[in-house]
């Protein structure tokens, strides 16, 4: 079997392009371990992620739109595969490392709050450090999961998700693939979302936006993977018109759906749910399961809370608030 791993490898020595991050130059993992016999130390850095707690909550977390009746709104589930296969197809025409590629991607959003990013800034205006859901990811790999030991993932995999989104960006041609494709699948599965939930159709886009990128979402998104495959080199970019374009279009979507009373109007309800349960554990830490007890115990009262609520998904977040605070009729 272990024939099977190192034929991998060969095949990246091969393939890859002098861009690419081969696995057997990665730094490593915080905790040395021994090669498994079968799977690359990437291939075994997805298959951690994707058996985690923290991925398979992310079926009921929000995208956009807060707890959606209709089935086929995304979840950041949703979103989290949707990013993967866009930033696989990239790393593929570039001859990127798909695996790795694919590992941050997976793990990308694993510390994003219930609620969006309504939870995300109710936490970060109440918890002394701040909160930013990029910084909770990598700690949800590192710290939180597998009671506290964390999935001990390779470098490059934790860097890739530390830096997908804001100022800094990854070290490795494919992390900052992923970071691409995170702004193309969301950009595009939000103008889906928002014309399912009629806020406007696909013929109100603005024409000369729909004229460069496309008129319906599959033309959208492969001129942007295409004009990023031909202008990609040390950096990832795509072509003046279509950067600007896109640019314009999410400028578009600001002014029309992540600003719109229809997707915001519940939001302030989701910022009191968050802050309320967050307080309510600050102050009973005792309450917590027994992982983030521990947190509070050796860390802080804040940094255990700030853990548990962080880690909830939308619909065990208003479980747990009526449970707290919502009186239960007699029987």
């Amino acid at each position: 079997m272990d024939s099977v791993r190192e034929l991998t490898l060969q095949k990246e020595d091969r393939y890859l392009s002098d861009l690419a991050q081969k696995c057997r130059d990665t730094k490593g993992r915080a905790v040395p371990e021994e090669e498994d016999a079968l799977r690359t130390a990437y291939q075994r850095d997805r298959d951690r992620i994707i058996h985690c707690n923290a991925f398979r909550r992310l079926q009921h977390k929000t995208q956009v739109f807060l707890s959606p009746y209709g089935d086929h709104y995304r979840t950041r589930l949703t979103h989290t595969l949707e990013v993967s296969q866009i930033a696989r197809a990239l790393a593929v025409g570039l001859r990127a490392n798909e695996d790795l590629t694919e590992a941050i991607a997976l793990g990308h959003d694993l510390g994003h709050t219930p609620f969006g990013h309504a939870g995300e800034r109710a936490l970060d205006a109440v918890v002394s450090f701040g909160f930013h859901h990029y910084e909770q990811s990598l700690r949800v790999v590192d710290v939180i999961e597998k009671n506290g030991r964390g999935l001990n993932l390779t470098w490059e995999v934790r860097d890739g998700i530390l830096h997908h989104t804001k100022d800094e960006f990854p070290h490795t041609l494919e992390g900052r693939l992923v970071r691409h494709a995170d702004r193309i699948a969301y950009l595009n599965h939000d103008i889906d979302d928002a014309i399912r939930a009629g806020l406007f159709t696909e013929e109100d886009l603005p024409a000369h936006i729909r004229d460069v990128l496309g008129k319906r979402k599959s033309e959208r998104i492969n001129t942007l993977v295409l004009s990023t495959l031909e202008y990609t080199g040390a950096e990832v970019d795509m072509a003046p018109a279509v950067r600007e374009a896109y640019e314009e279009l999410n400028e578009y979507m600001f002014a029309n759906v992540y600003t719109n009373p229809v997707c915001k109007g519940e939001e302030g309800k989701a910022v009191l749910i968050v802050q309320d349960l967050y307080n309510y554990f600050l102050q009973r830490p005792e309450e917590m399961p027994e992982d983030y007890r521990r947190i509070a115990e050796t860390d802080s009262p804040e940094r255990g809370a700030c853990d548990y609520i962080s880690g909830m998904s939308d619909r065990y977040a208003l479980r747990m608030y009526e449970k707290l605070f919502i009186p239960s009729p007699w029987a």
